[in-house]
């Protein structure tokens, strides 16, 4: 046996253990579940949008104000509010609202959004009309709730005695209520709208058109529009269901052909081909290792392979002693 002969040996032996590790299977990552995003909710006890005009027409000035407005995860609670408007009773703050009860809430977590308001004894004044009321309301509630896997829902309330402009009103929800005095102005009420899609909802229990001419305190004109206890809100999204991990190598479990794992051991470096399997978990420790894309002689040509390996480094060492002496 010459040194060729070993050196080719040698080879077969090193592929050998290539291909029995390429045989364990490969084992995917799981996916990391997705969290779903934040819903949103919001409140508000009043809010206008007036603009009065003073009484030589040359000013114009804007009423914008939101009491209690609040976006979740905040809330608030007060009851009155204050406005200065220039030029109007000697400059003196101008008392919007008063109410015994003036909250607004807005809460969010995973599960649901929720804005909700509720206004009780209140009484609007607009500038110009310091002594009569725009409005008088006993209690008025809105309420919206968007919750995961539900259909919204938004409710508006308005309970006990409604006044306009000092005169005691029944309001109907087959469309506005109108509210005229002679030598003071009108006012249009519109009750309790509610509003829903599939992932928000939106309650108003009070909405005023006003256009008054009070004609004291400088004020000549008072119009736009003021809204009493609002609540919206959005469904937070569902988290997303993580997806299953693939397994690698197919449904078939990879090759069974049992002979690729060896080799001609007499000839020149084996053909080896790498295998896989189907299976995620741990390799079968029983015999029967065609399962795992090995074969069941495999135990015997890696330690023939082993043998081969010590014999070619054997012989090695004695060719070049052979060498040396020649």
């Amino acid at each position: 046996m010459n040194s060729n002969t070993f050196r080719r040996a040698a080879l077969a032996a090193v592929a050998a253990p290539v291909a029995l590790l390429a045989a364990v299977p490969a084992q995917a990552a799981p996916a990391t579940p997705a969290t779903g995003g934040e819903g949103r909710a919001s409140a508000v006890v009043l809010r206008t949008g007036l603009d009065v005009s003073l009484l030589n027409k040359s000013v114009h000035v804007p009423l914008k104000v939101t009491l209690n407005e609040v976006q979740a995860p905040a809330s608030a609670e007060k009851t009155a509010l204050t406005v200065n408007l220039d030029g109007v009773a000697g400059g003196r703050p101008v008392s919007v609202l008063r109410a015994d009860v003036a909250t607004a809430n807005a809460t969010v977590d995973k599960n649901k959004a929720e804005g909700y308001t509720n206004l009780a004894k209140a009484r609007v004044h607009v500038p110009g009309l310091p002594l009569l009321s725009l409005i008088e309301v006993e209690k008025v509630t809105s309420k919206a709730l968007c919750e995961v896997g539900k259909e919204p829902v938004a409710e508006s309330n308005v309970l006990g005695h409604v006044k306009v402009l000092g005169k005691k009103v029944t309001l109907s929800a087959g469309g506005p209520t109108r509210v005229a005095v002679p030598g003071v102005g009108e006012v249009s009420l519109d009750l309790s709208s509610t509003e829903t899609t599939s992932r928000t909802a939106a309650a108003t229990a009070l909405r005023l058109k006003v256009s008054v001419n009070p004609l004291d305190l400088n004020v000549a004109e008072v119009e736009g529009d003021i809204t009493l206890a609002e609540a919206t809100c959005e469904t937070p999204k569902a988290p997303k269901t993580p997806e299953k991990p693939e397994q690698p190598g197919g449904s078939d479990g990879g090759s069974t052909d049992g002979g690729s794992t060896g080799g001609d051991t007499g000839g020149d470096a084996p053909d080896v081909k790498p295998q896989t399997g189907s299976d995620a978990g741990k390799a079968p420790t029983t015999a029967n290792l065609a399962e795992t894309g090995g074969s069941s002689t495999t135990p015997y040509l890696a330690g023939g392979a082993a043998l081969l390996l010590a014999i070619g480094a054997g012989a090695t060492v004695v060719a070049r002693r052979r060498g040396s002496q020649g």
